[in-house]
């Protein structure tokens, strides 16, 4: 009897494929058959085999081309058949991937399988701006928290734990429900004024970016039309954007900053980023 093939859960960053790690690349270049989701950018399927067979499974809200029960039979469906199959995630395969059930489900019917991780999205995306989660004096901690519960179910946290200004919180699929998360996080006590970073399309040429408040973050959210996929950030790190995350050229020669480029960060946080 021939033995099942391996399933590698690989994660595929935050977008940019230069984001990959070198196992993630070497992976997609000898697959027989990639299994991918929405969040997979077309850069990193152009670095795969060619001759690999593609399918595609992605998520959206309200739109799934298979449900995950369809795609956990799919994988071990493929693995009598195929040798190397690559189930290609954006961010991290464990992080908010729906890995952890996928792997449950390789296991119960023994299929072999290894998982390489990927940059998430919070640790990804915060770096194209310059910025640190984690930073001394500012955030002891980082916590990764879901906006998204099923069933369009309202979130249910431990709000009172995770309205610590001591902790950046990196808030993944909340564009919908962010205003039930800031008005539970202000309700428990972290402040109006905590700084905020909105991230759209991070890593990507389309990436932008919005610096607000906890108390502005959703009319931010709905007056500039941000759309998933998205990832705020919320915790006093982001104060450090006046000093880390400035566009090429705002710096004069004495290293202090060009008024026009402050009143540019004061009046337009909006932002593009620029590549490197």
């Amino acid at each position: 009897m021939q033995q099942p093939g391996c399933i590698y859960l690989v994660g595929a960053g935050p977008g940019n494929p230069e984001l990959l790690t070198i196992k993630a690349a070497r992976l997609l270049d000898r697959a027989d058959v990639i299994v991918y989701d929405r969040l997979v950018s077309e850069e990193i399927l152009d670095l795969a085999n060619p001759f690999a067979e593609r399918i595609y499974v992605g998520k959206s809200t309200g739109s799934h081309s298979l449900k995950q029960s369809e795609i956990n039979s799919l994988l071990v469906h493929l693995a009598q058949s195929h040798r190397h199959i690559v189930r290609l995630k954006g961010g991290d395969p464990y992080i908010f991937g729906r890995g952890g059930e996928e792997a449950e489900w390789l296991s119960l019917h023994n299929v072999p399988f290894e998982v390489i991780p990927g940059i998430t999205a919070a640790a990804g995306c915060m770096a194209q701006l310059n910025l640190p989660l984690t930073h001394r004096g500012l955030a002891t901690g980082v916590r990764f928290v879901t906006g998204h519960m099923q069933a369009d179910a309202e979130p249910q946290h431990d709000w009172r734990s995770l309205a610590d200004p001591d902790t950046t919180l990196a808030i993944y699929m909340g564009v919908k429900t962010m205003p039930i998360i800031a008005g539970k996080l202000m309700e428990h006590g972290l402040a109006v004024n905590t700084p905020v970073m909105i991230i759209e399309n991070g890593s990507t040429p389309d990436q932008r970016h919005f610096r607000t408040t906890l108390g502005n973050v959703c009319a931010d959210l709905d007056r500039l039309d941000f759309d998933p996929p998205c990832i705020i950030v919320i915790g006093r790190v982001i104060s450090l954007a006046d000093r880390l995350s400035l566009p090429v050229g705002d710096l004069l020669p004495d290293g202090t900053l060009d008024p026009a480029a402050t009143s540019r960060i004061q009046n337009d946080g909006l932002r593009y980023v620029r590549s490197a």
